[in-house]
């Protein structure tokens, strides 16, 4: 693997092998592109930092899956032919959203855990927090002390994250992509852990009566006693996935 610039130094990307790659792979929150090496090895593939992530530096402004997906397709240019997504968790947003967007320029989507979409509704904000919120916005709490109530209740994700990440954190988890899913036309293989607690099996069926409803096509297999982490917890697995998409 060698990590290698583009876009002016904007993006930062895993190269795999030596030959013209074959897939874009795009990693989950918090993670980065040499997640997928184990699952990758002997097939040439570029995998980026998504910007926020590893080496590459975090975007300048509030961004939500869509923008993360512009600014990856400028690696689509790397490729000589349209190439497989690869997506895992966050990093599956970002490819529903380019493959939705350019559809003839990506093959098929190999998605795995990935917050297509919100099957049961959200729940409301504790009535704790949204007093102690209400009274910030008046200034009797300070903003040190919502922050404090915010990291007590936030996801681990949001408690490592800070800044424009962490807004950028907010504004994704409260996304949903019927319309792109509706929109895709490439094959999509929808791989995932039996035992995923974040994003459960649920919602890749929900996602895949989406994409069959709307003329696509799409194939749900499940992978027991494997979570959330599929890439590195089942990397022969995902391997197999992906060498049957490519054939």
């Amino acid at each position: 693997m060698a990590l290698r610039s583009y876009a002016d130094g904007d993006l930062f990307a895993e190269v795999l092998g030596d030959e013209p790659p074959r897939v874009l792979a795009l990693h989950g929150w918090g993670r980065r592109g040499r997640d997928f090496a184990p699952a990758l090895e002997g097939i040439p593939a570029i995998a980026p930092d998504l910007p926020g992530f590893g080496a590459s530096p975090a975007p300048d402004e509030v961004i939500g899956a869509e923008e993360y997906a512009e600014v990856v397709a400028g690696l689509l240019g790397e490729f000589d032919r349209p190439p497989l997504l690869l997506g895992h968790s966050f990093g599956g947003r970002v490819a529903v959203c380019l493959a939705a967007s350019k559809p003839d320029q990506v093959g098929p989507l190999v998605l795995t855990g990935v917050p297509l979409l919100r099957i049961a509704p959200a729940r409301p904000a504790p009535i704790a927090y949204r007093v102690v919120r209400a009274l910030n916005r008046i200034g009797v709490v300070s903003d040190e002390r919502l922050e404090t109530e915010k990291k007590s209740r936030g996801s681990a994700d949001y408690r490592a994250a800070s800044g424009v990440m962490r807004d950028i954190l907010v504004k994704v988890v409260n996304e949903e992509y019927p319309d792109q899913l509706a929109a895709l036309r490439s094959p999509v293989l929808l791989l995932w852990g039996e035992d995923d607690t974040e994003v459960p099996v649920s919602v890749a069926r929900a996602a895949h009566e989406i994409i069959i409803g709307s003329g696509g096509s799409s194939r749900l297999e499940t992978v027991p006693g494997v979570g959330h982490h599929l890439p590195l917890a089942a990397p022969l697995r995902l391997r197999q996935a992906i060498e049957s998409v490519m054939s």
